[in-house]
């Protein structure tokens, strides 16, 4: 794959880019309600009237079907509008429908993808449980046959957006006595139904859209199940790369605006070499994570599936994160002890920066999955 930009990437960019300065959305409601839930399927609304939706999606699921080198230009351009991409309708865009059009049924495809794209539907994840985190395999919420049905009972953590979600994607157990790589399936759960609980958690930077669900006699119909019964493992796998793909470069473009804000603020408080230093290295880490990343979309370009190089960028940019939000606090000093509750602060992004390396995936998992995926080594 060639990254170097077409005169047809270029006309594209310039395209997108004066859309975006017309047609931006209105910032994010900070309380997850009513208001965020019409604010994102509006937003995803206008991108798909006017042919942004679905950049690189197939055209019969009505996508765009371009090039992986445009969902690249476009995750760069709305970054530089300020638009983030880690809102309600990150799963069903960026996890649920390309794992759906890799691994569903064509009465599935149409039934659910149609409605992400068009702006109609918002999904939220329910993998990781209170005991099943890094080690999702561990899971423990159950699915039991009955009928035309499974039943659901047990308890998810970490989903967001539950409390606007219409739909969730779900890892349940459906064979207890299975090795806890088999006996897994992944199935789609409506989440406005009888059983089912959602409990918002106040996270460090003063946000609920994490919650804990709780489900009780669930009724999810076997039509439902993505793959096949206890083949979720490798249903979850592809759900999991597309997590770590290419949309973590609209978080990287955020990172590198932070950086130059940082030297800005070392500008102005006249700092030290050692500083600068500091702010060098911060540059060249997040240039050599946007390397690593255009390299990750070179080979995703030639297969059909994101690869375990989703882990490395994945596992890097936790650590680049926390890195240059540190930097950045260092030299705010006591300017940045107050909390302003604003992604856009170097507090803020300094908060949320400890979890970068637990979120998603811990870093110690992270460098299991290179390790044995990419460099071969013993399990």
């Amino acid at each position: 794959m060639d990254l170097a930009q077409s005169p047809a990437d270029r006309a594209f960019r310039a395209d997108l880019r004066a859309w975006l300065t017309e047609h931006a959305p209105p910032p994010m409601p900070r309380a997850v309600g009513p208001d965020l839930r019409a604010r994102d399927l509006a937003w995803q609304r206008s991108l798909h009237e006017a042919g942004y939706a679905g950049i690189n999606w197939p055209v019969e699921f009505g996508g765009r079907g371009l090039s992986l080198a445009r969902q690249m230009i476009w995750f760069e351009e709305t970054a530089r509008a300020g638009i983030s991409h880690v809102n309600s309708l990150f799963v069903g865009v960026s996890h649920a429908g390309p794992t759906i059009i890799t691994c569903g049924t064509e009465a599935q495809k149409a039934r659910w993808l149609p409605p992400i794209l068009r702006g109609e539907a918002i999904w939220c994840q329910g993998f990781s449980e209170p005991e099943a985190g890094s080690d999702l395999a561990s899971l423990q919420t159950r699915a039991v046959r009955d009928g035309d049905d499974l039943v659901v009972n047990g308890v998810k953590i970490w989903t967001s957006f539950a409390q606007v979600a219409d739909h969730q994607e779900m890892l349940v157990r459906t064979d207890p006595d299975a090795p806890k790589h088999r006996g897994i399936t992944w199935l789609v759960c409506d989440m406005d139904q009888p059983g089912i609980e959602i409990r918002p958690i106040r996270t460090l930077v003063r946000e609920s859209h994490f919650c804990e669900v709780h489900y009780h006699d669930v009724r999810v119909p076997i039509e439902n199940v993505v793959g096949e019964i206890d083949d979720g493992w490798r249903v979850a796998r592809a759900t999991l790369a597309y997590e770590h793909g290419v949309a973590n470069l609209g978080q990287q473009i955020r990172l590198a605006r932070t950086v130059e804000r940082v030297a800005e603020a070392a500008e102005a408080r006249d700092c030290d070499a050692a500083t600068w230093a500091r702010i060098a290295d911060a540059r060249a880490d997040v240039a050599s994570l946007r390397a690593m990343t255009a390299l990750m979309i070179s080979r995703i370009a030639r297969q059909d599936l994101p690869g375990p190089e989703g882990s490395l960028v994945k596992l890097r940019y936790g650590e680049v994160s926390q890195l240059v939000h540190t930097l950045g606090v260092d030299v705010l000093g006591s300017d940045g002890l107050e909390f302003v509750p604003d992604d856009d602060t170097l507090v803020h992004g300094y908060l949320a920066s400890l979890a970068a390396t637990i979120g998603g995936g811990t870093s110690e998992i992270q460098r299991d999955i290179v390790a044995e995926r990419l460099l071969g080594l013993p399990r």
